[in-house]
């Protein structure tokens, strides 16, 4: 095994890297995808699955730890005459003891991974064959769901090489819970055919929990030479191709160099199969190549051969493929590039830009690390990756959120089973029903960024339904009245649907758990928050942090509500006479400081919508909602400031984040040692409950307690025992997943929260040490991008698909560059540190906005630091700009960009002094 890592490094300046010896590091994966649907992921030794949902896999379904399991890999095998057998992905039972084997220099491998958008690429060369393999393999970006690999053989000696090629792809084909559930059974399912160019495999029935239904889902195989010639025969089954006493490691069609079992035409039933495809005897003479195309397809009937090998099946296609989709996806990732004194790190940045693309088309699964779910999105996905979108792919989010709205139900609450198509959200069948606390929080702050880049106030009067299923009272009861035949629509009690504005969708979101108190009078954790990993203190645990975060988001939309009155001109919105009783202040107002008086009102509210609702609705002043609104908010605010605000023995002083389930304080000083989390403290900084004297106090204890110097920020300190009165995630070891590890998503919120309120060289100092940590490869062993976590070993794990990656992108566009709306008008602010300006004192940003294409340029020819500078120049295209100055940056009117020509990039230089 190598001890002698090194570092995938950049080549050129498309963000495609180049990784030595990457067979030598375990866990790495790369994904392949395209929207058609069509879904891989790739390992160095071409390890790793392809599927397209949770019931549609062509190859076996893996976890991290099946990587090793070459049965899920795709390979090629070589039988070189007079040296046997040879894999070019080095997937072979010789090949893996010449990996960590102390191999002599005459039989060590040269091995290369080239990866780009998105492309996987590695090249093998083998000194006792003198042969040399360069396997390329993508998902074109086209309607088809198909993966191609181009094979190009090269023989790098003196003499000429007779060799002898197989492709060998395992063939799964059926749904993931077939995996232990009835596997042989479903192979008894299998029929298998051949034909000039390939096998396909078309299971007779759909052997899931849908019911055994009649299949039409084909998995299929091809090859072909690069010439156009066709493939020599087929080992069409799987017991066939490995042999008695065999594996996909040591095949015995390979090692005996076996005729072929089977010609075109071949009908197989009932056994596992393999696409396992023999080419014709080749004689490559020195310095010359030879070249084969493999296509991996699933379709919804049997495959159209002919059109797949006009498509897909020819070198000239293929390259010409290949060409198109990284277009493609550099056309996606582009959409954002930032320019700084580091370019290793803009590079570096574009891998985390693509990421939540990655998740919007996998959701949270259909990754090695991310075994889990069914391929669906939560909620709080649902809302968190709109907010990239919103910078990468602007086009659709309005009516993406929408459409989400239509998920919260009349008590506060959502739907947290999320359909297929957009907008679809099903019930709870299974009496398993769970409130997250924190996800009224996230719906208004992504609709809060849409309003400031959009200036569309009028989103928030549009009228969307509300989501009904039998559980009430924010999952706490059950309406017996309703059944799955009444739909998940929730209606009037004349039976119509009853629809409100995205207003009123909002406003319940967070009124609802403002009366929701705990013991301590502040939210109630219930289901979980944020961190999934809370989840045992359902009955008297109470989230101080998301009620700090739930307490800044009334005071926005207080602010909201009054921009809304003033630019509308219309002094009222019309709300469910229903939630009037919710706004107190109006007539009838509460003592906050009374947990009892709360709940009184909560459950006068709960007492009306339990079925329906009347549908009748009342014109409610403006200025009183939000008057109403900043009640609470400050309110809460000087609660937690004067509750909460705790200091341990060694002086170190911070916010309290949560109450356990039997009502005790989680933070501070224990027997066991500090308590301590970072989400606590992310909160009250991002929101503005904490004050500029807090936040400096709270760095300070961040720094001694949280901050370690192999692993970074963690997500917590060291409990010292599991938390049954908390969560499992203190079940987990420490330093690993929600216990301790540092969770790149807090952090990297953190970092926001600092940049937010002025704290710029501490938000960078938290930036850098993430980049750091994922791209010191010997110890995250990670591609370019960020991972949700770093472990305890510093190993990035479930990399690809996080939402903090939403939140770098934002971070480092709307905070560290400054490129923000301010509704509907762009409001730009650098919050840039002197060393982030190149050697001209320039540091730049293209991104979109009102529209447009801008590249902004910030010139800071005496590098001074953030504080020293302030905008003295505009210049618009050449021209002098008019712009409105504030405080920190500099205002443009949406009118005067949005008469921009919209096919052209237009460049925004703006001088520092």
């Amino acid at each position: 095994m190598s001890t002698n890592v090194q570092k995938w490094k950049f080549s050129g300046t498309d963000g495609n890297f180049i990784l030595q010896d990457p067979h030598q590091t375990s866990y790495l994966y790369f994904p392949l995808v395209n929207e058609a649907g069509m879904m891989s992921s790739i390992t160095p030794l071409f390890h790793g699955d392809i599927k397209a949902n949770h019931n549609t896999f062509l190859s076996e379904p893996v976890s991290a730890e099946s990587l090793h399991n070459s049965r899920a890999s795709r390979n090629f095998w070589v039988y070189a005459e007079g040296a046997g057998p040879w894999s070019c992905a080095g997937n072979s039972a010789i090949q893996h003891t010449r990996h960590f084997a102390a191999a002599e220099p005459a039989e060590r491998e040269q091995v290369k991974l080239e990866a780009g958008f998105l492309w996987h690429k590695l090249t093998r060369e083998s000194p006792l064959l003198s042969l040399k393999s360069e396997v390329v393999s993508f998902i074109p970006a086209g309607p088809d769901k198909v993966e191609l690999m181009k094979v190009t053989l090269t023989n790098t000696g003196d003499r000429a090489i007779t060799v002898t090629p197989t492709a060998a792809i395992p063939l799964y084909g059926r749904s993931a819970d077939d995996l232990r559930d009835h596997r042989h059974v479903t192979s008894l399912l299998h029929r298998i055919y051949t034909s000039a160019g390939g096998i396909e495999v078309q299971p007779a029935l759909s052997f899931d929990e849908r019911g055994h239904r009649v299949n039409t889902v084909t998995y299929t195989v091809l090859g072909r030479e690069g010439d156009g010639g066709n493939p020599a025969g087929f080992f069409p089954a799987a017991e066939g191709f490995i042999g008695e006493g065999g594996s996909y490691e040591w095949p015995e069609a390979v090692v005996l160099n076996s005729p072929p079992q089977a010609g075109p035409g071949a009908v197989l039933e009932g056994l596992e199969a393999a696409g396992a495809i023999r080419f014709n005897d080749a004689t490559i003479q020195p310095g010359d190549s030879k070249v084969y195309i493999v296509a991996m397809a699933i379709t919804e009937d049997r495959i159209d051969e002919e059109y797949f090998k006009r498509e897909y099946m020819s070198e000239a296609q293929f390259d010409r493929l290949l060409e198109k989709t990284k277009a493609y996806w550099h056309g996606k990732v582009d959409a954002v590039q930032f320019h700084s004194a580091d370019q290793e790190f803009d590079l570096w940045m574009k891998w985390v830009t693509l990421q939540p693309i990655l998740r919007r088309l996998y959701g949270n699964s259909f990754m090695p690390h991310h075994d889990y779910g069914r391929g669906g999105r939560g909620w709080r996905d649902l809302w968190q990756d709109c907010l990239a979108l919103m910078i990468m792919e602007p086009e659709e989010v309005r009516g993406l959120l929408f459409n989400n709205f239509a998920g919260v139900r009349i008590d506060g609450s959502n739907a947290t089973i999320i359909g297929r198509l957009p907008g679809e959200f099903v019930a709870d069948r299974n009496n398993i029903p769970r409130v997250w606390m924190d996800h009224g929080a996230w719906p208004f702050l992504t609709t809060l960024f849409y309003l400031n880049q959009s200036g569309d106030l009028d989103f928030l009067l549009q009228e969307q339904t509300y989501f009904k299923d039998a559980f009430v009272n924010r999952c706490k009861g059950r309406d017996e009245s309703w059944t799955p035949e009444s739909g998940n629509l929730l209606r009037t009690a004349g039976g119509g649907i009853y629809r409100g504005t995205i207003l009123e969708h909002i406003l319940l979101q967070h009124l609802t758990p403002f009366y929701l108190a705990g013991e301590h009078n502040h939210m109630r954790l219930e289901g979980a928050d944020w961190n999934d990993g809370l989840d045992m203190a359902a009955d008297r645990g109470e989230s101080v942090a998301f009620t700090a975060f739930y307490a800044g988001n009334l005071r926005e939309l207080g602010a909201v509500l009054r921009e809304l009155r003033q630019r509308t001109g219309s002094g009222k919105v019309d709300l469910a006479e229903e939630m009037l009783v919710l706004f107190d202040s109006l007539d009838h107002p509460v003592d906050y400081d009374s947990v009892s008086g709360k709940h009184e009102v909560l459950n006068r509210y709960y007492g009306q919508v339990a079925g329906t609702v009347s549908g009748r609705r009342k014109a409610v002043d403006i200025s009183l909602i939000a008057g109403d609104l900043e009640r609470k908010a400050s309110w809460t605010e000087n609660h937690l400031r004067s509750k909460e605000w705790i200091a341990s023995k060694d002086g170190s002083e911070w916010f309290n984040g949560y109450y356990n389930n039997d009502g005790d304080r989680v933070e501070g000083d224990h027997p066991d040692g500090v308590r301590m989390t970072l989400t606590g403290q992310v909160f009250p900084i991002m929101s503005g409950v904490a004050t500029e004297e807090q936040v400096g106090a709270v760095i300070q204890a961040v720094n001694r307690h949280l901050l370690d110097s192999r692993i970074g920020y963690r997500l917590n300190s060291r409990f010292g025992s599991i938390q049954q009165n908390l969560g499992r995630a203190f079940g987990f070891a420490f330093g690993h997943k929600e216990n301790g590890a540092m969770f790149s998503h807090m952090t990297v919120m953190y970092a926001n929260a600092l940049y937010k309120r002025g704290f710029v060289k501490e938000g960078k100092a938290v930036l850098d040490s993430i980049y750091s940590l994922c791209a010191d490869f010997g110890q995250s062993r990670i591609y370019p991008g960020i991972p949700e976590y770093i472990n305890e070993q510093g190993r990035g794990m479930y990399h690809y698909l996080t939402g903090s990656a939403s939140w770098l992108l934002l971070t480092l566009l709307i905070e560290v560059y400054g490129v923000k709306g301010r509704m509907g008008d762009l409001l730009l602010e650098p919050k840039l540190s002197s060393e982030q300006f190149d050697a001209d004192g320039k540091a730049s940003v293209k991104a979109r906005f009102a529209g447009r294409h801008f590249h902004i340029v910030y010139h800071n020819p005496a590098r001074k630091d953030y504080g020293s500078y302030h905008i003295d120049l505009c210049v618009l295209n050449g021209e002098a700009a008019s712009y409105e100055a504030v405080s920190g940056g500099c205002v443009l009117s949406r009118s005067l960009l949005s008469g921009l020509p919209d096919d052209r990039l237009h460049v925004l230089e703006l001088r520092l002094e």
